[in-house]
C-alpha cells in the first residue's frame, strides 16, 4: 500500500491527524502547498489528508491522484457540504477534528474505510492482468492440444482436457471473487440511497438468486415494532406499496424471524415452512421456492435484514436450495451493507426525500428544548406544523407513483429552503410533513412562519399542477403552540408531550383541508383547502387562523381577466440582449400568458416571443403588463403578458390548442 499525506499548516491539527494516520503505515506531512506538491507528484501516496479550506477539484485537480481524498476541519457543516464539491467517482470523506468521542469513533471508521478501499483497487489491478494472463494461456494451451491430440495417446489428452476444466473452474472462481469485490467497492463508494439500493439488487446475481429484498426496521403507534422494504422482489418501493408488505416483528414470517431473533436462515422448501406468510404467497413475482435471510446490524442492535429468494441455475440446483457457500457470501455482503447504510444514515433520514423520519425528529426536537433549558431559555413556547399535499391521490392517480415520488422529493426541497436554521423537518408519513417552528413567541407569529412556507410551495411550478382539482400543486397546514416551562424535569420534553401537540397540529391540518365539511357535505366540490389553521387551546377547538395574517404587508397584485385562462406549462421563447431565452408558461389565455423567468422585465416593455403549441412554434407579440418576484427569497420572477395584434392564424393556433387541453383534462378557470 502506498503512503499517507497530511496537508496542513497547523501544527496541532497535523498532530491531531497522525494519531489515527500512522495505523495505516507510513505518513508524510507537509505545512504548505509548495511542500504538498512535489510530495504527491513523486511518491506513491494512497490517502490525503487535506485541510478542507485548502482545497477544492477546480484549483487542485492533482488531490485526486491518490485513491483518497479526506477533507479535515472542525466544522462538520462546511465539511459535509466541501465533499460534494468533488467528483462523486472518487472515494472523498471527512475526518473532523474535535476531539469529541463520538467524533473521534467515526474519524477511525472513515480511516479504516479508506485503507480497505485502497486495498480493494490494488487487488481489482491485479486480478485484472491476472485474468487477462490466465485467458490468453488458457487459450494458446488448448490450441496445442489440439495438434499433439493426433500424435499422443486418447488417455493423454483426455488428461490434458482434465486439467484445462479444472483451470477454467478455478477462472470462474477467481472472477466470482472480483465481482464480489466489485460489489464491496461500489458500496463504500455508495453516496446516496439509489446507489445503494442499485448495488443491493445486483447481489441477487453473486449468490444465483431470483429476486432480492432489503428491509430497514422501523416503529409506529399502530404497527408497533415492524420491517419496512426498501427494496421488494427487485422493486424498489414508493409508499403507497408499503402496506402490503411489512412484516411486524412478532409475525409468523420469514422476515420477522429474522428481525426479531437477530439469526440467519437458509429455507430449501419455503413451501412447507409456517413462515410462508401471506405477503409472501400473494405478492411475489412468482411462488416462493427457498429463501435466505441474513440481519443487518448496527453495532450490535439489528437495523434491518437483506433476503434472497429462489435459487437459480440447473434442476438440482433449483431443488436443493441455497448452499452454504451462499449463506457465507450474503453473510459477508450484509456487513459491508449495514455499513453503507450507517454511512448514509438511512436508520435517521428517509429514503425518499432525505428528511428526517419521525423518531429521530422527536429526539432532536427534545434535545433542542433541552438545551433551551440549560441556557436557561426554558420560558415561551415553540411551535409544530403539519403539512400535508393537497389531492395527493389525484395526483398520484393520473399521472403515477414514479411521478409521485419525483414530486414529494422536489417538494422536500422546497420545504427544506423555506425553513430557517434553527427549525427541524420530517417526513411523518406519505404526504404529510412535521414542523419544528423554534424561537417563537406566539401562536400568531407561528402561523405566520406556517403561511410563508405554504406560500412558497403555492408559488412553485410543479411537473402536472395543471391538471390538478384546483390547477395548482399546494399543501395545507394545521399549526400548534407548547409552553416550554410545561415540559418534564429539567426542560426535557418527552415523546409523549410531542405526539401530543403533533396530534392537535394534525387536527388543526384537519380543519384546513375541510375535512369536517366533507363529511357533513358529501362531497369535496366546495373544499378550498391551500390554507393554514391554528389549534387554539383555551378554547378547545381548532379554527382559521385568516385573521391572524392581516397586516400592513403589500396588496398583492390581481391580474384583470377578460378571458378564459387555462393553467397549463409550456415553452415561451423571448429574445433578450440579441439572444432567445427560455421561460415557462404557468397560465395561458387568449388574451395574454403568465410566465416563469429569471428576468427582471419592466412594465411596458415588448417582447417578440415564440409560443410553444403542441409540437408548433409560433410567432406572438407582446407587452409586460406586470413584473414581480416568485418569493422574497425566490431568484425567478413572475410576469403577465397581454398579446397584440394577433392575427387570424395566432387565433387559431391558440384555439386548436386549447381545444386539446379540454380533451386531455386540462380545464378552463
Amino acid at each position: 500500500m502506498g503512503k499517507v499525506l497530511i496537508y496542513n499548516s497547523e501544527p496541532e491539527e497535523r498532530e491531531f491527524l497522525f494519531k489515527y494516520a500512522h495505523k495505516l503505515g507510513d505518513v508524510l506531512t507537509s505545512s504548505s502547498f509548495e511542500k504538498a506538491l512535489p510530495l504527491l507528484e513523486s511518491q506513491p501516496i494512497a490517502i490525503l489528508l487535506v485541510d478542507a479550506e485548502s482545497a477544492s477539484p477546480d484549483r487542485h485537480p492533482l488531490f485526486l491522484k491518490p485513491p483518497c481524498l479526506l477533507l479535515t476541519g472542525r466544522r462538520e457543516d462546511i465539511l459535509i457540504e466541501a465533499v460534494r464539491q468533488w467528483p462523486a467517482s472518487h472515494f472523498v470523506d471527512y475526518v473532523l477534528i474535535s476531539g469529541r468521542p463520538a467524533d473521534n469513533a467515526r474519524n477511525q471508521r472513515v480511516l479504516e474505510t479508506a485503507d480497505a478501499h485502497v486495498r480493494i483497487t490494488e487487488a481489482l489491478a491485479d486480478l485484472r492482468s491476472s485474468k487477462e494472463s490466465t485467458e490468453l494461456r488458457l487459450t494458446k494451451a488448448s490450441a496445442q492440444i489440439k495438434e499433439i491430440g493426433n500424435t499422443f495417446s486418447e488417455s493423454l489428452v483426455r488428461e490434458l482436457e482434465k486439467r484445462i476444466a479444472l483451470e477454467r473452474r478455478y477462472l470462474k472462481f477467481r472472477e466470482q471473487k472480483w465481482k464480489f469485490e466489485d460489489t464491496l467497492r461500489k458500496l463504500y463508494e455508495a453516496d446516496d440511497v439509489s446507489n445503494l439500493l442499485d448495488i443491493v439488487v445486483e447481489i441477487k446475481d453473486l449468490i444465483g438468486a431470483e429476486g432480492i429484498s432489503l428491509y430497514i426496521r422501523d416503529e409506529s403507534d399502530t404497527l408497533d415494532k415492524y420491517l419496512k422494504p426498501l427494496v421488494w422482489d427487485d422493486a424498489f418501493l414508493s409508499h403507497a406499496d408499503f402496506a402490503r408488505h411489512v412484516a411486524p416483528l412478532s409475525a409468523s414470517d420469514f422476515a420477522a424471524y429474522v428481525g426479531r431473533t437477530g439469526q440467519e436462515i437458509c429455507v430449501a422448501d419455503a413451501q412447507r415452512d409456517p413462515r410462508l406468510s401471506r405477503r409472501y404467497r400473494e405478492n411475489l413475482r412468482s411462488p416462493l421456492r427457498s429463501i435466505i435471510g441474513a440481519p443487518l446490524r448496527q453495532e450490535s442492535k439489528v437495523i434491518g435484514l437483506i433476503e434472497a429468494i429462489n435459487k437459480t441455475g440447473s434442476e438440482a440446483a433449483r431443488a436443493t436450495g441455497f448452499t452454504a457457500e451462499d449463506q457465507q457470501i450474503l453473510r459477508g455482503l450484509s456487513e459491508h451493507v449495514s455499513l453503507a447504510m450507517t454511512k448514509l444514515n438511512l436508520i435517521q433520514y428517509d429514503a425518499l426525500t432525505g428528511l428526517l423520519r419521525p423518531d429521530p425528529f422527536f429526539e432532536k426536537v427534545a434535545q433542542k428544548i433541552l438545551l433551551r433549558a440549560k441556557r436557561r431559555q426554558e420560558t415561551g413556547v415553540a411551535a409544530l406544523a403539519m403539512g400535508d399535499v393537497d389531492w395527493f391521490k389525484a395526483y398520484n392517480d393520473r399521472n403515477g407513483h414514479e411521478a409521485g415520488n419525483r414530486l414529494l422529493r422536489e417538494l422536500a426541497g422546497v420545504l427544506k429552503t423555506s425553513i430557517r436554521e434553527d427549525d427541524l423537518l420530517c417526513r411523518y408519513g406519505g404526504e404529510e410533513f412535521l414542523f419544528y417552528l423554534s424561537g417563537v413567541k406566539t401562536l400568531e407569529e407561528a402561523t405566520l412562519l406556517t403561511e410563508r412556507i405554504r406560500k412558497n410551495v403555492e408559488e412553485r411550478v410543479f411537473e402536472f399542477e395543471e391538471f390538478q382539482p384546483r390547477h395548482d400543486l399546494t399543501m395545507s397546514f394545521g399549526v400548534t403552540t407548547f409552553s416550554l416551562d410545561k415540559m418534564g424535569t429539567g426542560g426535557l420534553a418527552t415523546r409523549a408531550q410531542l405526539k401530543k401537540a403533533a396530534n392537535e397540529a394534525d387536527m388543526a391540518l384537519a380543519e384546513a383541508k375541510g375535512k369536517k365539511l366533507a363529511a357533513l357535505k358529501g362531497s369535496s366540490a366546495e373544499i378550498v383547502k391551500n390554507k393554514v389553521c391554528a389549534y387554539v387551546r383555551d378554547k378547545a377547538v381548532v379554527v382559521s387562523e385568516t385573521s391572524l395574517l392581516r397586516g400592513a404587508a403589500e396588496k398583492p397584485f390581481h391580474e384583470k381577466r377578460k378571458f378564459d385562462r387555462y393553467p397549463v406549462t409550456t415553452l415561451c421563447i423571448y429574445r433578450e440582449d440579441g439572444t432567445h431565452r427560455v421561460a415557462n408558461t404557468i397560465d395561458l389565455s387568449f388574451g395574454g400568458a403568465k410566465i416563469s423567468s429569471k428576468t427582471l422585465f419592466a412594465p411596458a416593455q415588448g417582447l417578440d416571443l415564440f409560443l410553444i403549441l403542441g409540437n408548433k412554434a409560433n410567432a406572438l407579440s407582446g407587452i409586460v403588463v406586470y413584473c414581480r418576484k416568485a418569493a422574497a427569497a425566490a431568484d425567478y420572477y413572475f410576469t403577465g403578458l397581454k398579446f397584440r395584434n394577433l392575427a387570424a392564424g395566432d387565433i387559431e393556433a391558440l384555439e386548436t390548442y386549447f381545444a386539446s387541453l379540454e380533451k386531455r383534462g386540462a380545464t378552463l378557470s
